[in-house]
């Protein structure tokens, strides 16, 4: 083997209408942590695709080598069989299948050939469920596991496959804290295994922990890489590299102008759609004034998603009492549309299922919520008037594209989720709900969604924001709720929150239930 287990040259790939990758060159070093990094449309997932051939050889120009090999990767196959594995960020597990099925799905083990072999199945998965310190039966379905677990499962999957070289995009993005330090631990402990890692991911702070070196990419081009020990790796320094610029303040500055409560919500209660005996939510009193940013902090299934669904029309079901007061005056929201009209608009973290309609343009998926203001008196959709309004926010929002007609399920996450901000401002709500707004976002492209908040709470407009990033809460918010197991146990003044005061109150409220 040479001093590389893997280089790829020259590599540019075009898409209709786009330059996605520009002859980027890329090498890895045996047994090393390699981060990719980039803005959102910066290339970093279309490169890992074109490594393991989700596209492949024909749809791009340039080398793979792998041990010093050219290697022409025209299925998935064809890169596994080099031991190469991708983790996509939305994980490829069937929920209805257990851990054992998942594991071995397209990997059977089998007897001559023709039948599974399910007690080698099983014992197989055990030893591997061993190595990521995955405490769970082979039996169990994977929909009755969390998402931590879940990823670990992906990895288990790979190693099932004898990967050598193990591709990572955004697997901590949808993790809480915990789960997020032991996957970064494992794959620090595969790599003393002799298995070499390169993972995407925005979180800069997780990045310069782990990686042994760092390529940036920027516009489809390699920018440079840095190596830990000799290079500067700090975050400042990797967002300039990534951004072309400096950003001082990562958290852009408002001119606070709060007015009379806007949205109040009292005694709410909300129960479980699939279960009328599980009750989620637990006598929420909240509100929200003009010009206000609020935040939700909590832990993974402390109800904050649960909360905001079932306030935006009772998206969550129709097990749920309580009442919602905006200026004053109770609502009655039966649907979803109905909250729409009465000026209250939701986010969802889920872009992809129930966010966007992926196989349509990007300026359907804009407008979709607000058709109605753009009908003509026949009532007929003005198109002219779709287009303008698509090009606005597409510009307004910076979302990268080769036009407003591009499908949006071909746009990377980032700018997915530029679209679903864009149909929620579009739709000209007095209160937004955000849930986890800038996930998958990298820090340039969330400065500029942070600088649209500011600008809709200086028009008098409220936002209450959803995040399990607290330093992003901790930056943006004016006060902050703190739910745990589905009940609000602490409120803090932006002036007066800290991280270690939020679960201060989560663990307090823990301590109170065990009592």
């Amino acid at each position: 083997m040479g001093k590389y287990i893997l280089e790829m040259r020259n590599i540019t790939k075009t898409f209709p209408g786009v330059k996605a990758l520009d002859n980027v060159n890329f090498r890895v070093i045996p047994h090393h942590i390699h981060a990719l990094v980039g803005e959102n449309g910066a290339g970093k997932s279309t490169l890992m695709n074109i490594l393991s051939a989700v596209y492949p050889h024909g749809t791009y120009e340039g080398d793979i080598v792998v041990d010093d090999e050219v290697c022409v990767f025209r299925s998935i196959k064809d890169s596994e069989a080099k031991g190469i594995a991708i983790i996509h960020q939305e994980l490829a597990l069937i929920p209805s299948l257990s851990i054992a099925e998942n594991v071995f799905l397209g990997n059977e083990q089998t007897d001559k050939g023709l039948i599974i072999n399910w007690d080698k199945t099983r014992t197989k998965t055990i030893e591997m469920l061993k190595k990521v310190g995955l405490d769970e039966r082979t039996d169990t379905k994977i929909k009755d596991i969390g998402l931590g677990k879940q990823q670990l499962v992906e990895i288990v999957k790979a190693l099932a496959k004898d990967v050598r070289l193990l591709i990572l995009d955004e697997p901590t993005a949808a993790l809480n804290d915990k789960d997020s330090d032991h996957l970064l631990d494992l794959l620090v402990d595969l790599k003393a295994h002799g298995i070499t890692s390169i993972i995407i991911s925005h979180k800069l702070n997780e990045i310069t922990k782990v990686a042994d070196e760092i390529t940036i990419l920027r516009d489809g081009a390699t920018i440079e890489t840095l190596v830990k020990g000799v290079d500067d790796i700090s975050e400042e320094r990797i967002i300039k590299s990534m951004v072309g610029r400096e950003i001082v303040d990562r958290f852009p500055k408002r001119q606070n102008k709060i007015g009379d409560i806007l949205f109040e919500v009292k005694n709410w209660n909300a129960f479980d759609p699939l279960d009328s005996e599980k009750q989620v939510i637990r006598d929420v009193n909240i509100n929200v004034r003009k010009g206000e940013v609020v935040g939700i902090a909590g832990l993974m299934g402390a109800g904050r998603t649960e909360l905001a669904m079932s306030l935006f029309g009772k998206a969550y079901g129709t097990k749920i009492t309580g009442k919602i007061y905006k200026s004053g005056e109770e609502l009655d929201l039966r649907d979803v549309s109905d909250a729409i009209a009465k000026g209250i608009a939701y986010a969802t973290e889920d872009r992809k299922t129930a966010g966007l309609i992926l196989i349509d343009d990007i300026k359907r998926n804009i407008t979709l919520s607000s058709l109605h203001s753009l009908r003509k008196k026949s009532m007929v959709i003005d198109d002219n008037l779709e287009i303008k309004v698509g090009e606005e926010y597409r510009k307004k929002l910076n979302i990268k594209s080769s036009s407003i007609l591009q499908k949006t399920g071909d746009l990377s996450g980032g700018n997915q989720q530029k679209v679903v901000f864009s149909k929620c401002i579009f739709s000209d709500p007095d209160i937004l709900f955000l849930d986890e707004p800038t996930r998958g976002i990298d820090v340039g492209a969330k400065y500029e969604i942070y600088t649209i908040i500011n600008e809709l709470v200086e028009k008098g407009k409220s936002v209450v924001m959803i995040s399990s990033e607290l330093p992003e809460l901790l930056g943006m918010c004016d006060r902050v709720y703190v739910m745990n197991r589905g009940m609000i146990v602490g409120e803090l003044k932006a002036s007066e929150a800290s991280q270690e005061k939020i679960m201060q109150f989560i663990m307090q409220s823990n301590k109170e239930v065990l009592k």
